[in-house]
């Protein structure tokens, strides 16, 4: 199976790289919005997209390009985010092109989903929260995913 893993920089990041063993004996590509994380996931594929945030819009009009342009020559078979933006970009791309899609809130959301984890859940094909309080019928928990 081919899977993008895709996650903005800082915790949403290092809860990605997290998940490294779960993806063992796939065919993973990485990606992020630092080029220098390459390092960090050595003998995979990598690729960095621009940042974006909601308040600069025009950013994440370009940001969603590039990774619509980057899930068209990957071709994965599943999309997996932890976040922010660049994860929700590629959501939506992944519903646009009928590629199935898990987005994985940050455990660090202990009151409420993040603002794109809530948008996630018109998109994605399943949404996970770390906390038990915040699962309803489109927010699965599962237990501690990563940590």
């Amino acid at each position: 199976m081919k899977i993008l893993a895709i996650a903005s920089t800082g915790g949403h990041w290092i809860q990605l790289l997290r998940l490294k063993p779960a993806f063992q004996d796939n065919d993973v590509v990485f990606v992020s919005t630092k080029p220098n994380f390459a390092s960090t996931v050595n003998g995979y594929a990598f690729h960095a997209v621009p940042d974006a945030s909601r308040w600069n819009k025009l950013q994440l009009i370009h940001s969603f390009f590039k990774v619509w342009k980057l899930i068209s020559t990957t071709k994965p078979d599943v999309i997996i985010t932890t976040g922010a933006a660049p994860g929700l970009m590629a959501v939506i791309v992944g519903k646009i092109r009928n590629i199935k899609t898990v987005w994985i809130d940050s455990i660090a959301n202990a009151e409420k989903l993040s603002m794109s984890g809530r948008l996630a859940t018109y998109f994605s094909d399943k949404v996970y929260t770390q906390w038990l309080h915040l699962a309803n019928d489109k927010v699965v928990f599962s237990g501690n995913i990563i940590q």
